[in-house]
Parts: C-alpha cells; sequence; structure tokens
C-alpha cells in the first residue's frame, strides 16, 4: 500500500448471504434506491467490503494514520456511509509492528474472524518501510464486541517486503494470494498464490503469478499489488493494482478456467491493457486496491478507492484522501466482467 515500495489486497464479500429485504428510506431513494452514494466512506484506502453469512456488510481498510485496524458494519452497502466504526487492534508501542499498519482484511476462516494486515516497525528511514504480513484473530463470533489478539506473522520463502493478503476457496482448498517482493526480481512486488496449511502457514511452494513489465503497470514503481478473486461464469478473475499510488494508479486483471490448475501461472491470462483506470472527465484519479461484493439486489459490486483530484503535494502515502467507492459490474457477452469507468461522485442508481 506504499508508493515508496508496493502496496496491497482482497477478496472481498464472495461468502454472500441471503438478501436482507427491508423498505428503502427516503434517503435511499433520493439516492437512486441503492442508499449509494459516492464516496461511500471517505479517508479509507484499500477498502474491502464483505457480505457475512450473518447478513452484514462489513467494511475495513486503512486509515491515514496507518496506526489501528477498524471495522464498521451496516445492513446494507450504503448503510456503512455513517456506521460506527470500532477499533479493532492498535500498533503496538515497539517492535515489527510499531510503525504502519496497511491494508486490513477481513475473513472467516475455520469458524474464526481472522484480519490479515501488513505492517512494519516505526522508528523512521527505510526501517518503517519493513512491511511483512500478520494476522490478528478475534476470541468470540461477533467481531465488532470480540478481543482481538495476534495471530503471528504470515510463514513465505523469502523474508522481504510483502502485503495485501487475501484468501478464498476454490473447488474445497483454501488459498492464499499475496503481494511480496522477491530476491533476485527488481521489481517492487509480484503476486503470488498458495494453498494454506494454516492461516499463516503455507502448503505448498507459491505460484509466481506475474510480474509487473507492462507500461501501465511500471509508471513510478514496478507494482503489482493487491490481488481480489471473483469467481463467475466458469472462470476465476483475479484483479490487482499496478504502478504508483497517485493518478498513475490502476487495475489489471488475470483470468483462468475454473477447471484449471490455478497453481500453474501458465494457466492465467493478463489483460493487456488496464481494466479500470483515471477518468479524468469524471475528476476520478488513481482507482485501485479493490475488493468484490454483493448488493441487497444481488448486483456485483466492485469497490475500490481513488482520489477526486489529481495534484498531490508531497509523498501520495501521505495524502489521506483516498476514499471507499462502489459500482456495479457488468459483464460481456462472454461472462467476462467489464468494469466501466470510475463513476463520478453522487448518488448511484
Amino acid at each position: 500500500m506504499t508508493d515508496h515500495l508496493s502496496r496491497r489486497s482482497v477478496l472481498g464479500g464472495l461468502a454472500a448471504a441471503g438478501t436482507v429485504s427491508a423498505l428503502p428510506s427516503l434517503a435511499q431513494r433520493r439516492a437512486g434506491g441503492s442508499g449509494i452514494v459516492n464516496p461511500l466512506v471517505k479517508n479509507r484506502a484499500d477498502a474491502q467490503v464483505f457480505r457475512h453469512t450473518d447478513g452484514w456488510y462489513y467494511l475495513t481498510g486503512s486509515v491515514p494514520e496507518y496506526d489501528r485496524l477498524v471495522l464498521r458494519r451496516a445492513r446494507t452497502i450504503g448503510g456503512l456511509s455513517t456506521a460506527p466504526e470500532t477499533i479493532l487492534w492498535r500498533h503496538q508501542a515497539r517492535g515489527p509492528m510499531s510503525g504502519f499498519l496497511w491494508a486490513p482484511e477481513l475473513h472467516w476462516i475455520d469458524g474464526k474472524w481472522i484480519m490479515y494486515f501488513a505492517a512494519g516497525p516505526s522508528g523512521g528511514g527505510e526501517d518503517v518501510f519493513r512491511i511483512r504480513t500478520y494476522a490478528v484473530v478475534c476470541d468470540g463470533t461477533d467481531p465488532m464486541t470480540g478481543n482481538w489478539t495476534v495471530l503471528g506473522q504470515l510463514q513465505t520463502p523469502w523474508d522481504s517486503f510483502n502485503l495485501d493478503s487475501t484468501s478464498f476457496v476454490h473447488r474445497g482448498t483454501r488459498y492464499l494470494a499475496w503481494a511480496q517482493r522477491e530476491p533476485g526480481i527488481e521489481t517492487n512486488s509480484n503476486l503470488y498464490l498458495a494453498p494454506l496449511a494454516t492461516p499463516l502457514t503455507l502448503a505448498a511452494k507459491p505460484a509466481r503469478l506475474t510480474v509487473p513489465t507492462l507500461p501501465w503497470e511500471v509508471r513510478g514503481y514496478k507494482v503489482a499489488e493487491a490481488p481480489a478473486l471473483l469467481a463467475r461464469n466458469g472462470r476465476l478473475f483475479m484483479t490487482y493494482s499496478a504502478s504508483a499510488t497517485d493518478a498513475r494508479y490502476c487495475l489489471g486483471m488475470l483470468t483462468a478456467r475454473d477447471d484449471a490448475d490455478i497453481m500453474d501461472p501458465a494457466a492465467w491470462t493478463k489483460s493487456p491493457v488496464p481494466v479500470m483506470q483515471t477518468s479524468v472527465a469524471r475528476k476520478i484519479y488513481g482507482p485501485g486496491h479493490n475488493s468484490f461484493t454483493v448488493d441487497e439486489r444481488g448486483r456485483d459490486m466492485l469497490v475500490f478507492h481513488a482520489r477526486d483530484y489529481e495534484k498531490i503535494i508531497g509523498d501520495p502515502l501521505f495524502d489521506p484522501n483516498r476514499h471507499t467507492r462502489v459500482q456495479p459490474i457488468r459483464y460481456d457477452a462472454a461472462g467476462v466482467p467489464q468494469f466501466d469507468p470510475p463513476i463520478a461522485n453522487g448518488p448511484l442508481a
């Protein structure tokens, strides 16, 4: 999630539950019936919206101070805009998790609430970018009221910059996808995939799915990060974010057949161009770090962050105005998701 080295990801809300029924409020009717007004939540980057089987929508994301893990929930996506926010955990006073906290992502794994996040030490200098992936776990079934404690650090083959972990189940196997800088490859981060033995240990050698090489992936930084999975129409679509985290930030996509060996990098095809990027006409800049969920009507929805201005003073990492946004996903005749240009600020139909 950093311009300085690289950034994060999500699966998001594919654990959809039954539809929540309620009469639309006046605010929802004024918002075109969906109750969603973009930006959905201000100053929340790397946003994940997760619809659990309890019928609640959960939202987490990076806060501008990068010092805490937060969570809110509502019965509708639109309701997340004003839902109270709970602080689950704060960075530690010292040690490897005392500095920046980036890109949290919530998952329900084996009957427990687990939140992945990336963290580094405090103290300034390059050391604050010694970013690694960790997880906290909740001791109860209600993530808003339970006690959250550190579960541990993600174990990968390399002790190097890594972040943006997302988890999903495919054909009965739970996988982890994440971004990491691999020694010997001169990029800021590449995308990796592996089955999980436990939430923080891999069950097999990871597969390197993609390395940023295309012109739109290497603007400012050589970045592939923030994977998010959408399983639809007999295929797996894995979006990811590329380039620096200013207006050049954009979304790419990998595609594999549902019945393919997804641990074989050759099974995945990369989009030759970004699937979503800055829209100057709509004044939305640097869309990226997305997740997926389903709205109350059953529509697939894209969740992402972006700014509504282009010019940034100083390091984009410390500009707080990456806001959470939501919009529907279309599918073409072949069943491939189509991500329209980011919608301008205002009510969503």
